[in-house]
């Protein structure tokens, strides 16, 4: 079947921050279907708020919005993109979520939308517990003894009829968030609790735990005509019971029988084709090792973290596929990229193992409990293959750079190995490995661990080799064996006491989908140490003409070093191929867009270590290598290559050094007379004591060599001295620890890109929080916000100095310090940093393209964008750091020196509050604005030191309208301020504020406490009940500041600007504007017929404010229209769109005539509430007054619109704000409710207004006029606008008004009535035929431009 006809412009929903359960496998998969989308020529529309990603790059999509992932959000792109297609399936949880909460809704067939992919109902038959169930038993598949429930009763009912233990898995989450393993009632109750508030439905699924069967997973594919086919069968190491994201996987399966590959692969089949699933869909399978029984587990109705294991274990690349079967193509239709000769209908064929390792981030988190469960808490993965599980297991473990070159992993000395055995922790591996050289038999260990003994079997032969190595000569013949099962020649030389007899290298054989039926075109590889005569890699070397460049990787996602270093390797490798070189990279993360088939000309899916890296050189022989864009893990190499004499392109091994070296890196900066924070090298805590004394606390302590200010404090006391310094020695460091004054000063960030005689600096960006605050983990604003000229040129001089001195080619990023205005440096990193795709995508300057041109040897001042200090985006950029303590939530996320965030998102704004507000919406922060429907509240609890900077944030946020709560100490503070303040007992005293928390009386935390282990446990517990309930805690008091200033600014999600940064304005965007006014209802006036405005509604926040602004009650776009004279839109104060306004209509009847764009005295505009007749009353070729027929007025309760029933609701009693009031309901172009009343001077408008704009009858809120009758022929009027609050005048209120007096008796039909308000008269007329017209003068007040 060709392409679908229908589809020519599709939204693309993307996975947002890279979060524990959603990596960047999201990014591999969205990047490929983006270019699927775009060959086929599409129009590709892409929402991520994720800047470190490939997909948002530019070549990958027409339109890109960096807006927060929400429903709001995406409505908005689709009224103003107008996609016909929507793609949900390739965002992973987030996007599906999205996708089937806007179709559910209806939204998308109202606006003309489809779901293409998979539909909404095989979405709900896989994602809903009990609708999958029934599917389940439908078609005869077992699933485990399970019940629904929507309450924690109800949890515990299902247990009792099922009985303990029971897994708990809530429905549409994303990694097992909320689930667990429950033994015992009371730990359901736990349990349970967290899992219905984690579900977006407020649903779980209570299930028989089934531990120790065996977790099997196949990746399938449908297409539309029912063709369906496995991609690839994986096992899991673990039973069922560790999250198959924390488990070790291996493809294909390893210990099942024919006869249980055959039953579960049908059952797969069987699955897809009744969900009806078009794409790509993972189905879960528990089976019993001692049977052949067996239960479905869970079915993923989208590309997940396993089919990109799946794609890159067979070279069969799902997402692709998924995509081509989205846009209508069937499998027999889709050719296989990688043979070039056959098609995706074809299965692939594997005739290696692979192996999946974890990463996971307890490095970061010293104290957190290790166990592992049915929530994920893996940042990353390792992907390893070899030709026998053995070599594959010790290739991924060596390559997930946790210091270990075998599985000897030495912390079981003296320790009851029985007892670690039935711990499920990360060291699980390590620990069965130790058990087995322990002599604990096979048998023994399955039965505590239920791993399959065939694996066991595998290590097993390992421990037998390792025992051979001590007892015997390594001769060639032993070599050899132990290079076959994956040793290194350090490690041989290690455990056998010897030296190696030869260095046998390395041949590589090629991953091609078919275990080499057919040749393939797109090849990558493995090493294995088979016959030299069947290396895979050689002819392709051979054939080589051109020069080859090695570009190494970054290894597995963990903290500190994300997807952004596979963002700038991969921009490394597509920009050398343009410039004529054969690029070859070297990575062993399936995750990425790097390990993509296609991304380089060849792949090696290798470990980063020195040995496995240089079995790959002595292959390739390559002109050079590159390692400024993997990261840390690179850098690492480069001594190593310096030594064995490699050509490192860009910055040299000796600037390196240099840059990392504190004491060579001291002489530098003396040189140039460059401050840095005082500073000493420690090995011993002796030292580290003695150096903290002469430096004067607080210290900041860290090893050197390190990325994401790892294991690095801030020390106040001696005590925090010697428990870091006890953690830091127990891991036998070989480089020093630096211990540095730590000053509280506000830190910048520079990336700067040199050829080593010319810099350019494409931006510099401020850090919200204040030094001390890992920049990781730091808000970042680009352009600074509050840096002076002065410093602006200090740090341009500094910039430079250093990138020319450390003879930088390439990037360098500079970390600087303002404190009492003087500018320190505090470290120089001499590679790609994390911020680089973001300044790329705001500044419109392809850093890592001009950096690789440089590397190579171009010129900077010849590549077209200049030296020195690259010219400020109109826009501002914020970066916000996104935390997984969904899931680690046992840790201490307090903010520090140590990088704890997993990702991170981008707000892109006109304004710092702008851009800062969609950056927190997109970071999950829930932002509460106080008002009279819902209070909201703040708890506060700081130390000593944090006291004096309290009570300016306590102001702030009880100027703002928020309740206060706070420990006593802090309440006391901050009522010197004479606010009011509730104390709260302290966590160890009771848990007054968990019940506080519980009855919704807490919106956020503002915590700076003690450092004590006890306080620290305490807030652990507090914090992850905040998680659980969706409350924001913040541990920096500059954070807690920001948010205050957003609340205060009106910014919601319907009123900012929607940036493509396809389309960025090159500069600000200058405007003309007229101001008129008619009784003092002022309006700002732009001419839009050009179409130049796009997102009106953000452009009236700043404009309307009458002190940072023009000044108005809103805006109003004149535009084209073809069914009038022109078209009025009109926005008010908070953005949102009004159906009409009386006053603006008139206003623009008189620009029409007075500019010549109309030359007839009657006039037709076209308005959201229908087309109106304007009458022009001139004088001199001037408007003076303007008559508007404003229709007839609706009086139907439900058409107001408003809950209230009858044909006319007039004179009804209701109730607001605990006061019975008799309202009139009236709609001219807008909904109305009018009340009478004996003084309308005497209503506290600014108090009464709001309770009734947002009162539970009026579902799309209400304008409310106060009304006084003067006589039969006059009323006084004040008036409450929805969205602009109380306003001088308002044109449709004093119509609503009239006709609400006419219907009480006060007024007669067809009579002129003057209605009086704050700012003049306005004369309505309501006629016996049900129109309205109004008539008043117009006036302008000023004309001029302004710029945004």
């Amino acid at each position: 079947m060709p392409k679908r006809s229908d589809i020519k412009k599709v939204l693309v929903i993307g996975s947002g921050p890279i979060v524990i359960g959603q990596a960047a496998e999201f990014d591999y998969a969205g990047a490929q279907a983006c270019r699927v989308l775009k060959d086929a020529g599409v129009d590709v529309v892409l929402c991520n708020s994720n800047p470190a990603t490939i997909m948002t790059d530019k070549a990958l999509a027409d339109e890109i919005y960096l807006e927060p992932l929400t429903a709001e959000s995406i409505k908005r792109i689709i009224k103003k993109e107008r996609p016909d297609s929507l793609l949900a399936s390739l965002g992973g949880q987030t996007g599906l979520t999205i996708g089937c909460q806007l179709a559910k809704e209806g939204f998308l067939d109202e606006w003309g939308v489809k779901l293409i992919g998979t539909n909404v109902d095989a979405i709900d038959r896989a994602e809903d517990r009990e609708l999958f169930k029934e599917t389940m038993q439908k078609i005869g598949q077992p699933v485990v003894p399970s019940d629904i429930a929507y309450t924690v009763e109800e949890c515990v009912a299902v247990a009792d009829k099922i009985g303990y233990p029971v897994i708990i898995r809530p429905a549409f989450t994303l990694g097992g968030a909320g689930g667990g393993v429950a033994y015992n009632e009371e730990e359901l109750r736990t349990i349970s609790h967290n899992g219905l508030m984690l579900s977006p439905i407020t649903q779980v699924l209570v299930e028989k735990y089934i531990y120790g069967w065996k977790e099997i997973e196949f990746e399938v594919l449908r297409d539309s005509a029912g063709n369906v086919l496995t991609v690839c069968s994986m096992e899991n190491f673990d039973p069922v019971g560790i999250h198959t994201g924390d488990s070790i996987v291996v493809a294909p399966c390893q210990t099942l029988s024919d006869k249980e590959y055959q039953m579960l692969r049908t059952a797969s089949l069987d699955i897809i084709t009744e969900l009806g699933i078009e794409g790509g869909c993972n189905c879960q399978f528990a089976l019993n090792p001692d049977s052949f029984e067996y239960s479905v587990i869970e079915v993923n109705p989208r590309v997940s973290r396993s089919s990109a294991l799946a794609s890159k274990a067979t070279g069969y690349p799902i997402a692709k596929v998924a995509a081509k079967i989205a846009l209508g193509y069937t499998l027999d239709e889709i050719r296989n990229d990688v043979t070039g000769k056959t098609y995706a209908c074809f299965e692939p064929a594997l005739d290696y193992i692979v192996v999946k390792l974890p990463k996971w981030p307890f490095d970061k988190f010293l104290y957190a409990k290790r166990e592992l469960g049915t929530r994920m808490k893996a940042t990353g993965e390792v992907m390893a293959i070899g030709t026998s599980f053995e070599m594959a297991i010790m290739k991924a473990v060596r390559g997930a750079e946790i210091s270990l070159s075998s599985l000897n992993l030495d912390k079981y000395e003296g320790k009851d190995l029985r007892e670690e055995l039935k711990k499920l922790s990360d060291e699980r591996l390590f620990t069965v490995f130790a058990a087995l050289k322990a002599g604990i038999s096979v048998d023994e260990i399955f039965e505590i661990t239920k791993i399959d003994r065939w694996f066991l079997h595998k290590l097993l032969n390992l421990v037998n080799f390792e025992k051979r190595l001590k007892s015997e000569k390594l001769t060639r013949t032993l070599y050899e064996e132990g290079k076959r099962l994956g040793y290194p020649d350090k490690e041989l030389e290690k455990l056998s006491g010897q030296s190696i007899p030869y260095h046998r290298r390395a041949v590589y054989k090629m991953v091609d989908t078919c275990a080499s039926e057919f040749s393939a075109e797109t090849p990558y590889f493995y090493s294995t140490y088979d016959d030299y005569a069947h290396d895979e890699a050689l002819p392709f070397v051979k054939e080589s003409k051109k020069k080859r460049i090695i570009v190494i990787g970054s290894g597995p996602i963990r903290i500190g070093q994300g997807i952004e270093f596979d963002y700038s390797s991969v921009h490394c490798v597509w920009t050398l191929k343009q410039l004529g070189y054969e690029v070859i990279i070297i990575n062993n993360n399936p995750e990425t867009v790097s390990t993509d088939f296609d991304t380089a000309d060849r792949l090696y899916f290798e470990p980063l270590t020195p040995e496995d890296v240089q079995n790959v050189l002595d292959k390739e022989k390559p002109y050079g290598v590159v390692i400024t864009f993997g990261g840390q893990t690179a850098i690492k190499l480069c001594n190593y290559l310096d030594k064995k004499g490699v050509r490192i392109l860009g910055t040299s091994a000796d600037s390196v050094d240099m840059a990392e070296d504190r004491e060579r890196f001291d002489e530098l900066l003396e040189k140039f007379g460059i401050s840095r924070p005082k500073g000493l090298t420690v090995m011993t805590k002796e030292e580290a004591l003695e150096a903290a004394d002469r430096l004067g606390y607080p210290v900041l302590l860290r090893p050197s060599y390190v990325i994401g200010g790892q294991n690095m404090t801030i020390a106040f006391t001696e005590s925090d001295i010697s428990r870091y310094m006890d953690v830091i020695l127990a891991q036998h460091i070989e480089n020093p620890v630096l211990c540095d004054k730590y000053l509280m000063g506000q830190e910048l960030e520079v990336d700067v890109i040199s050829d080593g005689t010319d810099v350019l600096i494409p931006g510099i960006m401020q850090h919200i929080e204040r030094a001390g605050v890992h920049s990781g983990d730091s808000i970042a604003v680009y352009p600074p916000y509050n840096l002076s000229d002065i410093m602006l040129d200090k740090i341009i001089e500094c910039s430079t100095q250093l990138a020319l001195s450390l003879k930088t080619k390439g990037l360098i990023n500079i970390q600087f310090l303002v404190f009492h205005n003087e500018l320190y440096v505090i470290e120089v990193n001499p590679r790609a940093s994390r911020t680089i795709p973001y300044i790329s995508k705001v500044t419109g300057v392809p850093m890592v393209e001009l950096a690789t041109k440089i590397i190579v040897g171009a010129k900077l001042k010849k590549l077209g964008y200049g030296t020195g200090l690259y010219k400020s985006s109109p826009y501002v950029a914020v970066k916000v750091p996104v935390f997984s303590y969904e899931k680690l939530n046992d840790v201490n996320s307090q903010l520090g020196p140590e990088m704890k965030s997993t990702g991170e998102v981008l707000g892109i704004g006109k304004t710092i509050e702008e851009a800062l507000f969609k950056g927190l919406v997109s970071a999950g922060f829930k932002l509460c604005h106080p008002g009279k429907q819902r209070q909201v509240g703040v708890y506060f609890t700081v130390n000593d030191q944090d006291k004096f900077e309290i009570l300016g944030l306590a102001k702030k946020f009880s100027d703002l309208g928020l309740n206060i709560y706070a420990t006593a100490g802090t309440a006391e503070t901050i009522r010197t301020l004479g606010i009011d303040v509730r104390t709260v007992d302290r966590l160890s005293q009771s848990d007054e504020i968990m019940r506080l928390m519980d009855d919704g009386k807490i919106d956020y935390i503002v915590y700076t406490g003690k450092t004590d282990m006890d306080s620290i446990n305490d807030y652990i517990r507090m914090h992850h009940h905040a998680v659980l309930l969706g409350i924001t805690t913040l541990t920096s008091l500059d954070t807690a500041n920001a948010l205050a200033d957003i609340i205060a600014s009106r910014f919601n999600q319907d009123n900012t600007e929607l940036v493509d940064i396809n389309a960025l304005r090159g500069e600000k965007t200058k405007l003309r504007f007229v101001k008129m006014q008619s009784c003092g209802n002022d309006y700002i006036f732009f001419d839009n017929r050009d179409g130049k405005i796009t997102c009106p509604e953000s452009l009236a926040i700043n404009f309307v404010d009458r002190h940072f602004g023009i000044g108005g009650d809103g805006i109003v776009l004149i535009e084209n229209s073809a069914v009038a004279d022109a078209k009025m839109r009109i926005f008010n104060k908070d953005g949102s769109e009004g159906g009409m306004a009386g006053n603006s209509i008139r206003c623009v009847a008189k620009y029409l005539f007075e500019n010549g764009i109309v030359k007839d005295k009657r006039v037709t505009i076209e308005t959201l509430s229908g087309v109106r007749d304007l009458s022009l009353y001139t004088f001199s070729g001037k408007v003076g007054s303007v008559s508007v027929d404003m229709g007839h007025a609706e009086l139907a309760g439900e058409k107001i619109p408003s809950t209230l029933k009858g044909d006319s609701v007039v004179g009804r009693e209701i109730t607001v704000g605990g006061q019975n009031y008799k309202v009139t309901l009236v709609n001219v172009g807008n909904p109305h409710c009018v009340v009478f009343c004996d003084k309308v001077d005497a209503v506290d408008v600014a108090n009464v207004g709001p309770q009734f704009e947002y009162a539970e009858y009026f579902p799309q809120r209400v304008n409310t006029e106060f009304v006084r009758v003067v006589n039969a022929r006059t009323l006084k009027m004040r008036v409450w606008e929805r969205g602009n609050g109380e306003t001088l005048a308002c044109g449709t209120g004093a119509a609503a008004s009239v006709v609400a007096a006419v219907l009480a008796g006060y007024c007669r039909y067809d009579e002129d009535i003057t209605v009086k308000v704050r700012g003049g008269d306005l004369i309505v007329r309501y006629s016996s035929d049900g129109r309205v017209t109004l008539t008043g003068n117009v006036k302008q007040v000023f004309e001029g431009t302004v710029e945004f």
